[in-house]
């Protein structure tokens, strides 16, 4: 289990830690011209990727070894609540990558926004030490992110009223939902519900 949560550590290091260096301007503008700004891409993906694998390892390992509990979530409460907040994630997510609508004018930073409700959602439902470490590092950071952003005066997506961009936004994230609840169990080994 040790080695489980070093891995896991490790990897939100790495992740969070390339993904910190994005917020600091001077000291990215100073890579880029050093290294150039493809290699410097090429070296970010690279850095992430290894955090990535190395938290999904680390996590998995974590897992295997048995689940140190830190505490027990009243889970009556706190799964709807969960559900709710997984469900906008979803939506928020797919609004960071679609057309101008009105849900990303008004969420600013929907990647932001889906980091953080994924990440709380987990939280509300996990009483484990991991998934306390992983879920609420990435809160943790997407909100250090956040004010980052405002911090530059980063207004985020530009302001447009509400079209069809919109419908299509809930409906797609509403169907990622469902795909997710659906085969979260085969792909995380952990049911939904």
């Amino acid at each position: 289990m040790i080695a489980g949560m070093a891995w896991l550590v490790g990897g939100l290091i790495l992740f969070l830690g390339v993904h910190t260096l994005g917020t600091l301007r001077g000291t990215r503008a100073a890579l880029i011209g050093r290294l150039g700004e493809g290699p410097y891409k090429g070296l970010y993906s690279l850095v992430s990727l290894a955090g990535l694998v190395l938290i999904v390892v680390g996590f998995g390992a974590y897992r295997s070894a048995g689940y140190v509990q830190a505490w027990n979530p009243p889970f009556a409460i706190f799964h709807p609540i969960a559900l709710f907040l997984l469900w906008f994630a979803f939506v928020a997510l797919v609004s960071a990558y679609s057309p101008p609508s009105r849900i990303k004018s008004l969420l600013r930073h929907p990647m932001l926004v889906a980091v953080k409700a994924w990440a709380l959602s987990h939280l509300l439902v996990n009483g484990d030490l991991g998934s306390m470490i992983l879920f609420g590092g990435l809160l943790i950071w997407a909100v250090y992110d956040r004010i980052s952003l405002k911090r530059r005066g980063d207004a985020g997506a530009a302001q447009v009223g509400w079209s069809k961009n919109d419908a299509l936004v809930l409906l797609l994230g509403t169907a990622a939902y469902v795909l997710m609840f659906w085969l979260h169990d085969t792909l995380i080994g952990v049911a939904a519900a």
